[in-house]
C-alpha cells in the first residue's frame, strides 16, 4: 500500500490510498466505517437515474465520485472490496452507488483517523515498501545468507561456528551471535530456512535480544541447506505469502504466550470488562484484538487508551485458526506486565 497525507486537524483528514494487492484491499476493509467519506473513479451511467423505464442497457461511463459509506465487503474470491454509500459529490448526488475496488485504483478517504487505522496504514506501507527479502540457511555450526533478487538468490555472506562447548563458551550461542549479526541490518522479511530445530532455537536467541527482528522472521522447513533450501522456499511458495505468513507467525506466536499464561502466572486478560481493567492499572503490554470489533467505537475507544499506556496491538484476522481461537475468547485479550487481581 502507498499512502499520501493531506492536511490533518485534530487527526481529522483526508488520506489518499493506493492499494496494491489483496491484503490491502483486506486492510481498506477495517480502515473503511459507516460514515466515512470517500473518493473514487467509479463507472455510472450519465442518464438520469429517475428513468423508469428504457429501452435497452445505458453505457456506464468513468465519473469520480464522493461517498458517504454505509456498507463495505470484502470478495477475496473477486479480488475486490465493494463500498457502498450515498453520493454526496458528483453526478446524481443522493442516489446510491457501489464502487468495485480493485488493487492499483487510488482512493481517498475523509474521516476522523484513530491511532489503530494509523497503525493499520503504517503496517501496510512497511509491508509494501519493505527491503530485500532475505533467507538464512541454517544449520549447526554453518549458515549461509542469501539476498533475494529479481534474477534469483544472490550469496551475501556465510557463517561458520561450533555447536559446542569451547574453552568456557558456549560456541553455538557464539554462532548465534555471529549469524544475527550478519542479518540484523537487513530492513525486509527474513526467512530461517533449514531441517531439524536448528532454525527454530535461532529464532528464539533473536528474539530475546531483537524483538523488531524476529518479528521479520519466519522459518521454514526444508530437506536440503545451502542454495538448495532456498530453492525449496521459493517452491514452496513462502516469498508470495511472505507479509501475510510474518502477520500470521506473530499472531500465532502471542496467542501461545497468552494460552501458556492461563496455566501458569495468570498476568492475562481476557473480554471487554477485564481488558479494560488492565489498561486502567497500566498493567496491558499486548493488546490482542479480532478484525471485525475495531469497527464498534467503543472498542477503538478502548484500543486508543491502551495505546496511551503504550500497549502493542495486534489485529487478527478472523478468517484464519488463531482469530478463530481469539474469537473463542471473546475476540479481545491481552498479554500483562503484572498480575492483577
Amino acid at each position: 500500500m502507498k499512502a499520501e497525507f493531506e492536511e490533518f486537524r485534530k487527526q481529522t483528514g483526508e488520506i489518499r490510498l493506493f492499494p496494491e494487492s489483496l491484503d490491502d484491499l483486506w486492510h481498506l476493509k477495517h480502515l473503511l466505517r459507516e460514515g466515512d467519506l470517500i473518493y473514487a473513479q467509479t463507472f455510472r451511467s450519465l442518464e438520469s437515474q429517475t428513468d423508469k423505464v428504457r429501452p435497452e442497457k445505458s453505457e456506464k461511463k468513468p465519473v469520480r465520485l464522493g461517498i458517504r459509506v454505509t456498507k463495505v465487503e470484502f470478495h477475496h474470491n473477486a479480488n475486490r472490496l465493494r463500498i457502498s454509500g450515498v453520493i454526496v459529490h458528483g453526478v446524481d448526488e443522493g442516489f446510491h452507488h457501489t464502487v468495485n475496488l480493485e488493487a492499483g485504483q487510488e482512493i481517498s478517504v475523509i474521516k476522523h483517523w484513530h491511532g489503530i487505522d494509523l497503525e493499520r496504514i503504517e503496517r501496510a506501507v512497511r509491508a509494501s515498501t519493505a527491503g530485500v527479502v532475505h533467507v538464512i540457511s541454517l544449520e549447526e555450526g554453518y549458515a549461509e545468507v542469501y539476498r533475494m533478487r529479481q534474477y534469483g538468490p544472490e550469496l551475501f555472506t556465510t557463517i561458520s561456528g561450533g555447536s559446542g562447548k569451547r574453552e568456557g563458551t558456549d560456541a553455538r550461542s557464539m554462532f548465534f551471535g555471529d549469524a544475527m549479526a550478519a542479518v540484523q541490518e537487513t530492513t525486509g522479511p527474513l526467512v530461517i530456512a533449514g531441517p531439524g530445530f536448528v532454525k527454530e532455537d535461532f529464532l528464539k536467541f533473536i528474539r530475546l535480544r531483537n524483538e523488531e527482528l524476529a518479528d521479520r522472521c519466519l522459518t521454514v522447513e526444508t530437506r536440503r541447506v545451502g542454495k538448495g533450501a532456498v530453492q525449496e522456499v521459493i517452491g514452496q511458495g513462502v516469498l508470495e505469502r511472505i507479509t501475510e505468513d510474518i502477520q500470521l507467525a506473530r499472531e500465532v506466536s502471542l496467542l501461545d504466550q497468552f494460552l501458556a499464561r492461563m496455566g501458569g502466572d495468570g498476568a492475562i486478560a481476557y473480554g471487554i470488562e477485564e481488558v479494560r481493567k488492565a489498561i486502567a492499572f497500566g498493567a496491558v503490554e499486548d493488546l490482542l484484538v479480532i478484525d471485525h470489533l475495531i469497527r464498534d467505537e467503543a472498542i477503538t475507544s478502548t484500543l486508543e487508551e491502551a495505546e496511551a499506556v503504550r500497549a502493542r496491538i495486534t489485529v487478527y484476522s478472523s478468517e484464519f485458526e488463531p482469530g478463530k481461537q481469539l474469537e473463542a475468547l471473546g475476540g479481545i485479550a491481552a498479554l500483562l506486565r503484572f498480575a492483577i487481581e
